[in-house]
């Protein structure tokens, strides 16, 4: 069996060295792939060493490369990541005029008229929730709409579309594109698609920022009118990186009615200022809920947060989204509920969201957003 095992690694070794880096040799040569092993039953597991530079097809390149060889029945792949050294500002407090003046890439997006960030200072608040349900409601009337999920750390853009297969590549080699999925008329990509269901997304800034520059030059979005961006919580190298790569038209920023959410969405409104984004509103998740069972209304996370945080930051209320047993069935059945439910109150207030930003966005002069 040892034998028959050494074989096997060789003709996956073989295999992966068909597969080559951005930068020329294959990525065995290159070390990228490290610790190949292969058990009874076919399995192979292996190391690979995603560096910044590397196209963003490249762990998908490997894994079809590893899958294509005779008696393989899987693959398993364990992504690290390099040392990177930490940049010098790194742990001190975002100043006004310390981040550099954007300097957005227009050809990244040239086919794409307007690019949305749903954004909050804190994990756990439904950013994710309102990003799928805004996305499916601005293709619910029509608009071509892609969703980017930024959340690299918690990607649930998957889950949350029913979407699980991988995405096909296109064009010649050296010049691939990622051909996005698509769901309920909303194009789509996620690193859920390109990684195994358990496998953690275990990497440091620059490297988030890397793959947000790599999700908006080498995937082939096509024409949209639309493009919305769910951000990963906080105030970090992916939102500063968005708006230096691209003329983000705006941000929406999301959150709950408590003290504990409101803060730090403070917070947040404040980092967008810093770096002259506009923000189009706020939008107050889980306000509250209608009992199921004796009809009373329960405010489980406080009420009037959201309006208070509009009103103390003198930006728009674009919404509150009531606490709903169906939106969290929906979301799990990869239905999103501006679609399953649109006659919910959880299904009308998404809806109203999106209505508003595209009063806001489409009411707006051309260049007003530059």
């Amino acid at each position: 069996m040892t034998k028959n095992r050494d074989e096997m690694v060789a003709r996956v070794r073989a295999a992966l060295e068909g597969v080559l880096t951005g930068a020329g040799p294959d990525v065995v040569t290159s070390g990228h792939v490290q610790n190949i092993d292969i058990d009874d039953a076919g399995v192979v597991r292996f190391q690979f060493l995603l560096r910044p530079e590397d196209p963003g097809t490249l762990v998908r390149e490997v894994r079809s490369a590893a899958e294509s060889v005779d008696g393989v029945t899987k693959v398993k792949i364990d992504v690290r990541l390099p040392n990177a050294p930490q940049e010098q500002s790194r742990g001190r407090p975002l100043q006004p005029g310390s981040v550099p003046a954007p300097t957005p890439d227009d050809s990244l997006v040239k086919n794409i008229d307007h690019v949305i960030a749903v954004s909050s200072g804190k994990g756990g608040v439904g950013k994710s929730t309102v990003a799928v349900n805004l996305a499916a409601a601005l293709a619910l009337a029509g608009r071509r709409v892609g969703l980017l999920d930024a959340d690299v750390y918690g990607p649930d853009i998957p889950l949350m579309f029913g979407e699980k297969r991988k995405p096909k590549v296109t064009g010649e080699k050296g010049s691939e594109k990622i051909v996005p999925l698509e769901a309920h008329g909303v194009k789509l990509m996620s690193l859920g698609f390109l990684l195994d269901d358990e496998q953690p997304a275990i990497m440091r800034g620059p490297l988030v920022s890397g793959i947000l520059k790599q999700f908006l030059e080498q995937v082939e979005w096509g024409e949209l009118d639309y493009l919305i961006v769910d951000m990963p919580p906080g105030t970090g190298d992916a939102q500063l990186s968005l708006v230096q790569i691209v003329n983000l038209e705006g941000a929406i920023l999301v959150t709950t009615p408590q003290e504990a959410s409101t803060g730090d969405v403070r917070r947040a409104v404040r980092m967008f200022e810093r770096v002259n984004t506009k923000i189009f509103g706020i939008v107050e998740n889980m306000a509250g809920m209608d009992c199921p069972h004796c009809g009373g209304h329960i405010d489980v996370f406080g009420h009037g947060g959201g309006r208070k945080l509009a009103r103390d930051m003198h930006l728009p209320l674009l919404g509150e989204v009531p606490l709903d047993p169906l939106v969290r069935e929906a979301g799990d059945a990869g239905n999103p509920t501006a679609i399953a439910h649109p006659d919910s109150a959880a299904g009308v207030a998404f809806r109203a969201i999106a209505e508003s930003i595209t009063e806001a966005v489409e009411a707006a002069p051309a260049g007003a957003g530059d």
